[in-house]
């Protein structure tokens, strides 16, 4: 609590108290010690880790600027992602450092794509098994990038399982149920909406419409059911517009 001493200077004091035996009553003793220095010194740290975080997703910017550049006909896929999936993350009622989390996941979630030659990535015709099997490595490509980085989330991690399915029909583990992590699933949902309603070389947009009924078909089979219920409420009830 605050206290100004006499000479203007203001405190910030710490109170502790406690029930005491006194005389064969009980009374109460309170015990005030100044933590002034301590509070400056945790305002001196959030501080500073708020510039880290802010360096953080500078760079991951940075990195997904990179991959737009190996994949024009995406580019920006991976920001809108990380935007979508913070707001779904936000609806889940996860904390705050949780959701900014899930953003920054978004942001480098295709960064495997580096992996893959460009001229498949911007392919305008199907491709060939072999091709498929490239693509699909982007997913463990992108974790063992990122693995040894000490993000303070799983970021590593749910980027492996963004393509996961809830029935275990994904990709690369064929994980199922709880063996998928919580931020995977939000990314998964995610990037399925904002790829789907999105222009892709192979393909026009198919629409907003068409992704929140692949989500809402997939609900529970393949797609987390308390995820994908967040994702649809958002947009249809609450009017959420996809970042452009």
């Amino acid at each position: 609590m605050p206290f100004r001493r006499k000479d203007g200077v203001l405190l910030e004091l710490g109170l502790q108290a406690a029930i005491i035996n006194w005389d064969n009553s009980p009374a109460t003793i309170v015990m005030a010690q100044d933590i002034t220095e301590r509070k400056h010194t945790e305002q001196q740290i959030a501080s500073y880790v708020k510039q880290l975080e802010g360096s953080m997703k500078a760079t991951l910017q940075a990195v997904s600027n990179m991959v737009d550049l190996r994949d024009p006909y995406t580019a920006g896929h991976e920001r809108r992602v990380g935007l979508i999936a913070y707001a779904i993350a936000r609806e889940l009622g996860w904390e705050p450092e949780r959701c900014n989390a899930m953003e920054m996941t978004g942001l480098v979630h295709d960064i495997g794509k580096i992996a893959i030659p460009a001229e498949i990535l911007s392919k305008p015709t199907r491709l060939t098994p072999l091709e498929m099997a490239m693509v699909r490595g982007h997913a463990q490509a992108g974790y063992d990038i990122l693995k040894d980085v000490p993000f303070a989330a799983p970021v590593a991690e749910a980027i492996r399982q963004h393509h996961e399915r809830m029935d275990g029909s994904g990709y690369p583990q064929g994980l199922k149920g709880d063996e998928i992590l919580p931020e995977a699933r939000v990314l998964a949902v995610a990037d399925v909406i904002e790829s789907m309603a999105a222009h892709r070389p192979y393909r026009a947009a198919l629409g907003l419409n068409t992704a929140l009924a692949e989500i809402e078909q997939g609900k529970g089979r393949l797609y987390d059911t308390e995820v994908a219920e967040a994702a649809l409420r958002l947009v249809r009830e609450k009017g959420y517009q996809l970042p452009q």
